[in-house]
């Protein structure tokens, strides 16, 4: 038996910049998108995040895919 991994969703998340602590520094929130399509290349999805970037209100820092696998014993 061979353990298999299956691809069931994949989720964008942008960090937007929320405001600032007590010292000033940054406090950074995550936006997430879900409904990525399966097929969606890394490429894609990077310049679908970085045209959502020019949108949002506040500043910008790092993109996530976030990607839901199902693994079974098969």
């Amino acid at each position: 038996m061979a353990v298999t991994t299956t691809l069931k969703s994949k989720t964008l998340a942008i960090e937007v910049e929320k405001g600032q602590d007590l010292a000033g520094d940054p406090i950074y929130a995550k936006k997430s998108f879900s409904g990525v399509k399966l097929t969606a290349t890394d490429q894609a999805v990077y310049n679908v995040a970085e045209a959502i970037k020019t949108v949002l209100s506040g500043s910008t820092r790092d993109t996530y895919i976030n990607e839901v696998e199902v693994v079974a014993n098969v």
